[in-house]
């Protein structure tokens, strides 16, 4: 356990390390003049191609297109997790939960360091059919999400399939890689088709897919063993957490990437911490899954009904209880905030234990306000604590929470 509690230390020592000295020495600012303009170029020369393919555009294509792209959004994923989670199928949840958030921290770290435009509409046709695709249009193009993580959750979910067959033919492995290729394929081209990516975009999105999906085939064991079977998980987790959430780049201009990222950073924070507590109660193997003789279809219907329900309500806790603690404890200790959004009296221009002036008793300057400094902030925004915890406490009751209402239902 030493030598668990010293790559621990080493790889917490290096994102500070790495915060540090990418925030001195401007690596975001320097990778973006490099990169930017030859991806800008490519987005505009790649316009003639994406209204060639918009001249077959019908309401049929439309609305299939658009349906697909709702299928594989980050929004479905994080509500079908819960019923995978529910489900029995506790290790395929996790990786998978695992997975998307770091497809989505990379991805959006990516997308804000290049902070290349998504082509241009008009003369491009951009189809919106959803809140989720409006407030994916305002973020940066490349790459492209959705390509990205069908590569990587299609391939691992056909992966976990194959791996868990008794008898497994070239036949099934054959039709279920030809699935998965269909499904990259159709998200693919209907992102180009919707006008929400270039081409640039989404090939950018399947390198970046395939090389993450190989890297997680290699450490997924090991991760798993690592968080249902170590000492120390849930206080390295909660640091990395913490430390990942000010080891993300500064984008050209403010984009919802950082809120999404914000938000899986809490979901796995909640998982991690749930399972290590619950594991050999809840979560391992020999846990009864959907189908079978201990877990009925109505059993689980059963714990759909008791379970959504429980988890919104714990979401809204969360929230509350953040909306008032945070603020407090910031102020006692020096920190200055601003909120974008919760917390109306923390508008940009109020803000808590600044020099500022407020409409708040004036505290003196603590130590962790030098961290303002250091990472050139005038202030830190208390609206992603706020969703860091509301997430945080949504996952912890699917995992934790739920699961011993099922067990005092005997469901």
């Amino acid at each position: 356990m030493e030598g668990s509690g010293t790559w621990q230390g080493l790889i917490l020592v290096g994102i500070v390390t790495w915060i540090c000295a990418s925030s001195y020495l401007k690596f975001t600012h320097k990778f973006r003049s490099l990169l930017q303009p030859w991806v800008t170029r490519q987005v505009v020369g790649g316009v003639p191609l994406i209204l060639r393919i918009q001249k077959c555009q019908n309401g049929v294509l439309d609305a299939f297109f658009s349906g697909l792209s709702c299928v594989v959004s980050v929004p479905f994923y994080t509500a079908f997790l819960p019923l995978l989670f529910w489900s029995g199928h506790g290790r395929l949840a996790r990786q998978m939960t695992l997975l998307i958030a770091f497809c989505d921290y990379l991805g959006n770290c990516i997308k804000d360091v290049v902070s290349a435009p998504r082509p241009s509409c008009p003369p491009v046709r951009r189809i919106t059919a959803t809140k989720d695709e409006e407030d994916n249009a305002m973020e940066y193009g490349l790459p492209s999400s959705h390509t990205l993580n069908t590569v990587c959750l299609s391939g691992y979910l056909l992966h976990y399939v194959l791996s868990s067959l008794e008898h497994e033919t070239v036949s099934i492995q054959y039709y279920g890689f030809a699935l998965a290729c269909l499904l990259v394929v159709l998200i693919a081209f209907g992102r180009i088709y919707l006008g929400m990516h270039s081409v640039v975009d989404i090939i950018s999105g399947l390198a970046i897919g395939v090389l993450i999906l190989g890297l997680w085939l290699i450490v997924n064991e090991k991760i798993d063993d690592f968080i249902t079977s170590k000492q120390n998980v849930s206080s390295f987790w909660t640091a990395l957490s913490f430390l990942l959430l000010f080891a993300y780049p500064t984008p050209e201009h403010p984009t919802p990437s950082y809120e999404y990222h914000t938000a899986f950073n809490g979901v796995t924070l909640g998982i991690v911490t749930g399972v290590q507590q619950t594991y050999t109660q809840f979560h391992h193997e020999a846990a009864p899954r959907i189908f079978s003789p201990e877990l009925p279809i109505l059993s689980y219907l059963g714990r759909v009904m008791v379970g959504i329900p429980t988890i919104l309500l714990v979401k809204f806790c969360s929230k509350s209880l953040a909306k008032w603690t945070l603020p407090t404890v910031s102020n006692a200790l020096g920190i200055p905030i601003r909120s974008s959004m919760y917390i109306p009296k923390l508008k940009v221009d109020k803000v808590y234990a600044s020099g500022k002036k407020t409409d708040e008793p004036k505290n003196s300057v603590g130590y962790l306000q030098k961290l303002c400094e250091l990472l050139s902030q005038d202030s830190f925004d208390i609206d992603t604590g706020i969703r860091f915890f509301q997430y945080a406490g949504l996952a912890w009751s699917v995992v934790d929470l739920v699961p011993s209402l099922f067990s005092y239902a005997n469901l």
